[in-house]
């Protein structure tokens, strides 16, 4: 099986998770950096779907430890039934955000599909941060930092129950999803990703044992009937390689650690799914961070570096 060739473009312009305004340009600025196009130039067949609507950001303080709830779960049920649509007729949805809360709508989606089609799933997250934070642990009650364990059924209700899932039954197990490259975890959090048993290849495994190690791990096991989900937070980068993002955080991977880090989930052939997160171009230098987020996308489509037969 090779990746999926046929692409749909779905952007989500909003920031209403985050903590620093701009996120919401992120699909405008994807687009400006040519995704289309580069993607079309590998013999990728896209069509671009154009923005989804939702609510505006009122930029209030957080409620019982969630901000803008209720404009949030307005967001990632749109993103779902979208990405839903696409999955549904066989094509690959790129979802380009917006800030990684609406990680939760496509990833809840993709493992809907799958529930029907008994598949498979593996998500990969490309972060800087866990986002595991609950409503009791987080600091700041930005959602962003929670849609990983409100996938996990840690949340509040308008959100573990989009795609038809509850608490009982979460759309996603923690031990489907394999973090890298995380460097910055709040402490109640580390506690709560321990006690989840969320496998996690941070900065300094990655340090230590190297990218094509690491993610020869977190590729294992994948097989014809696993649909590989991948969700990409720009801060995932390096900031001094990739500054417009709303969270960075030093000492990323460099930009060939993440060029191996695409190219040996392009080798698996699974990709079926993608979302391109916190791109923030008000905190950008001319638009570098976005155009280098398509390098990167583009080697997920076979833009290969290798020169070895």
């Amino acid at each position: 099986m090779t990746t999926l060739r046929n692409v749909s473009l779905i952007g989500a312009p909003t920031d209403i998770g985050a903590g620093a305004r701009g996120a919401s340009m992120g699909p405008e600025a994807l687009r400006v950096a040519n995704i289309g196009p580069t993607l079309e130039s590998h013999g990728v067949q896209v069509v671009d779907r154009g923005n989804l609507t939702g609510p505006y950001n009122p930029w209030l303080p957080p409620v019982d430890g969630y901000r803008h709830l209720q404009e949030v779960a307005a967001w990632n049920r749109a993103v779902h039934d979208a990405v839903y649509a696409e999955l549904k007729t066989g094509r690959m949805p790129i979802l380009l955000g917006g800030d990684h809360c609406l990680g939760l709508g496509s990833i809840s989606a993709v493992a809907r599909h799958c529930k029907e089609q008994g598949k498979k799933l593996r998500v990969l997250w490309l972060d800087a941060h866990a986002d595991f934070n609950t409503s009791e642990l987080t600091p700041s009650g930005n959602i962003h930092g929670m849609p990983v364990a409100c996938l996990a059924g840690f949340g509040p209700k308008e959100l573990i129950e989009i795609g038809g899932f509850s608490k009982e039954h979460p759309a996603i197990s923690p031990k489907w999803v394999r973090q890298i490259g995380i460097r910055s975890v709040d402490a109640g959090e580390k506690r709560f990703v321990h006690e989840q048993e969320l496998e996690v290849f941070d900065m300094r495994y990655i340090d230590e044992m190297g990218m094509r190690h690491t993610m020869e791990l977190a590729l294992a096991t994948l097989d014809a009937n696993t649909h590989l989900h991948v969700s990409f937070d720009v801060d995932f980068l390096d900031p001094s390689i990739a500054p417009g993002v709303g969270t960075t955080v030093p000492g990323g991977p460099t930009y060939r650690e993440a060029q191996l880090c695409m190219e040996m989930i392009a080798d698996t052939g699974r990709l079926s799914s993608l979302d391109v997160m916190e791109l923030n171009p008000a905190l950008d230098e001319k638009n570098r961070t976005a155009t280098l987020a398509v390098d990167l996308i583009e080697s997920l489509f076979g833009k290969s570096t290798l020169m070895r037969k």
